[in-house]
């Protein structure tokens, strides 16, 4: 299995956001994209998800086209999408808000749904602890770990990623970055957005620097030369 952008364009109106990006990613890696604000890197994740249509090139996973798709299609296709602002579903509670991310896979048993559900509660006890709680009411670290457990109940084949760590205490984005490794670990394929260049290269393969809405610097997360290149690409 393999996620691979083609040649993917995509406009707002006139402005030209997305020119021409080629990426691909497997299994078992986390992809780093990153950037200065303003060069793309939202809408990319977008456009794969299926928030945004493409305006040319063809987006794949497991060989199937996603370019396109609306986004409910876009997610039985085995994709989950952790936005910036994390779209907790309000006046819902944690456990709601959790079971909504079990529509992701169709055809599994409630005791199967129930084990996922535990799993979560397990790896996160703070989201056991606040299970009956409004949502919206918790703390923007916790909300941010229910939007990735919303994801990880799913199971998906590739998580999109958009700037976990921002405004999180250290220990909020220790955790955060952890359980990014953890989904790695399972095998699933995730392309992370992060302005917090060093936590998110420890924690990836490989990666991408976009400009304008092209790739410019493409290397190995774990390469010196590499990660020189980018953080002078993206120097101000």
């Amino acid at each position: 299995m393999m996620l691979k952008l083609d040649e993917v364009h995509v406009h707002y109106g006139l402005s030209h956001v997305i020119q021409g990006v080629q990426i691909e990613a497997r299994p078992g890696e986390v992809v780093g994209i990153f950037g200065r604000n303003g060069v793309g890197k939202t809408t990319l994740l977008k456009t794969i998800a299926g928030w945004v249509t493409p305006s040319g090139g063809a987006i794949q996973l497991d060989g199937k086209r996603l370019d396109g798709l609306p986004p409910d299609q876009v997610c039985r296709h085995g994709v989950g999408f952790v936005p910036e602002d994390r779209r907790i579903f309000p006046g819902l509670s944690v456990e709601e808000n959790l079971r909504l991310g079990l529509m992701q896979r169709a055809g599994r048993s409630r005791a199967e749904q129930q084990a996922e559900i535990d799993r979560i509660y397990e790896r996160m006890p703070r989201l056991a602890e606040r299970r009956r709680q409004v949502a919206t009411t918790m703390s923007g670290g916790e909300q941010q770990m229910l939007a990735m457990a919303r994801v990880m109940v799913g199971r998906p084949q590739l998580v999109l990623i958009d700037e976990p760590s921002e405004g999180l205490a250290p220990m909020i984005v220790a955790d955060v970055f952890a359980i990014i490794s953890e989904m790695k670990a399972a095998g699933a394929i995730v392309l992370l957005v992060e302005q917090n260049v060093h936590g998110a290269l420890d924690v990836a393969d490989r990666f991408y620097v976009l400009e304008r809405g092209t790739v410019i610097v493409r290397g190995d997360a774990k390469s010196e030369t590499d990660r020189a290149k980018l953080i002078k690409a993206i120097a101000v």
